[in-house]
C-alpha cells in the first residue's frame, strides 16, 4: 500500500498555517505532512523535519536538496529542542506529530513490524540503534515478556503468551515475525474475530523496543516549550495508550498549574501553556474508504497562550 499522510487537511487546517511561518514536523514518515505544509509556505517560510527512521531520513534529504526552505534532523522527536539548538532555532510557529509506526515501516517485511508477511523479528524504528525485538525476546523472561504485553498491549492472555515465547525459544530461536505470529495465535485460547490475534503483542512489543510512550510524553513537553505564543501543536495518535497519554498531557497543561492556596501565584506563572482547541478529530467516510489504515487515528489540537 502507497504511503497515505494520514487527517491530511485536517491537520493543515489546525495548524493554522503562516505564509511567512516556522514549522516542525516532528515525524517526516515519507513526506506526506511535510510536503502539505511547503505547499501551503511562501517563500519565506520555513518547515524543519525530523525523524529517527534512517530510510526517512534518505527521502527528507532529497526533498532537501529540491525545496530550499526545508531541512531534516535524524533525531527522535524526544530530542526536538536539542534539533532546533543545533539549528539556531528558538520557537517556531507550528508543530505536528504524527505518532506510532508509518505506512512503508508497515509494508516493509524486512523491518518486522507487520505479521501480514514473514521478515526478520526487528521493529526497531532506527534499526542502527537499540535492541531488536528478537534480541530482546532471546533474553527476557516470562514476567519480563507478560509485563510488557499487558502494559503496552493490552493484551489479556499476556501470560499465557510469554510462557508458549518462553517455551518455544527453548526448541530454536524465534527470529521471524511469522514465527511469533503463530506462537501467540496459539497461545490463546479464544479469538477475537475482529482482530488477528497477534495484534496486541506486535503493538506491544514495538512499543516497548522503541520506548514510544516515553517517547511521547518527552516530546509532548518539549513541544509545548518551544511554541510561539499563539503556536498550534496538532497531534495523531493512533491507539488508544497513545491517545489517553496525549488527552491527559494536552488537558493538564491546559489548566492553571496547581500550588499552595495559601501563597497565590503570581499572574506570569498562575495562567496554562496551553488552551485546547476543539474536540477530537477522526477520519471521514471517505478518507477511510481510501485509507482504511486511518480508523483508528485522533487528531488533537492545542495552542501556545499569550501568557505562556
Amino acid at each position: 500500500m502507497s504511503h497515505i499522510p494520514v487527517l491530511l487537511h485536517e491537520a493543515l487546517t489546525a495548524l493554522c498555517i503562516q505564509r511567512d511561518g516556522l514549522y516542525l514536523d516532528c515525524t517526516f514518515g515519507r513526506g506526506g505532512h511535510s510536503r502539505a505544509i511547503l505547499a501551503e509556505l511562501g517563500e519565506s517560510g520555513r518547515l524543519i523535519g525530523l525523524d529517527r527512521d534512517p530510510s526517512a531520513v534518505a527521502v527528507a534529504r532529497n526533498l532537501a536538496q529540491e525545496d530550499p526552505r526545508f531541512e531534516i534532523a535524524h533525531t527522535a522527536f524526544s530530542e526536538l529542542e536539542p534539533a532546533l539548538d543545533s539549528l539556531a532555532v528558538s520557537r517556531v510557529d507550528g508543530i505536528l506529530m504524527d505518532l506510532g509506526v508509518s505506512s512503508p515501516q508497515l509494508d516493509e517485511p524486512e523491518r518486522g513490524f507487520s505479521f501480514q508477511a514473514d521478515g526478520l523479528l526487528d521493529m526497531r524504528m532506527d534499526p542502527t540503534a537499540g535492541e531488536s525485538a528478537a534480541d530482546w525476546i532471546a533474553r527476557a523472561d516470562t514476567d519480563e515478556i507478560a509485563n510488557v504485553l499487558w502494559v503496552f498491549g493490552e493484551e489479556r492472555f499476556s501470560r499465557r503468551i510469554a510462557k508458549a515465547i518462553v517455551e518455544a525459544r527453548k526448541l530454536a530461536p524465534i527470529a521471524t515475525t511469522t514465527q511469533l505470529s503463530q506462537i501467540v495465535t496459539n497461545a490463546q485460547p479464544r479469538k477475537d474475530q475482529n482482530k488477528h490475534p497477534a495484534t496486541r503483542s506486535f503493538q506491544g512489543i514495538r512499543l516497548y523496543i522503541n520506548s514510544e510512550l516515553a517517547e511521547v510524553e518527552q516530546g509532548l513537553g518539549a513541544a509545548m516549550n518551544r511554541l510561539k505564543a499563539g503556536g498550534r501543536l496538532a497531534v495523531i495518535s493512533f491507539h488508544s495508550l497513545e491517545d489517553r497519554l496525549v488527552k491527559r498531557a494536552l488537558r493538564d497543561a491546559s489548566r492553571p498549574p496547581k500550588g499552595d492556596p495559601r501563597m497565590p501565584l503570581p499572574d506570569s506563572i498562575a495562567q496554562p501553556k496551553l488552551k485546547l482547541v476543539g474536540k477530537a478529530i477522526k477520519a471521514g467516510h471517505e478518507e477511510l474508504r481510501l485509507n482504511p489504515r486511518a480508523r483508528s487515528a485522533v487528531l488533537r489540537v492545542a495552542e501556545r497562550t499569550e501568557a505562556a
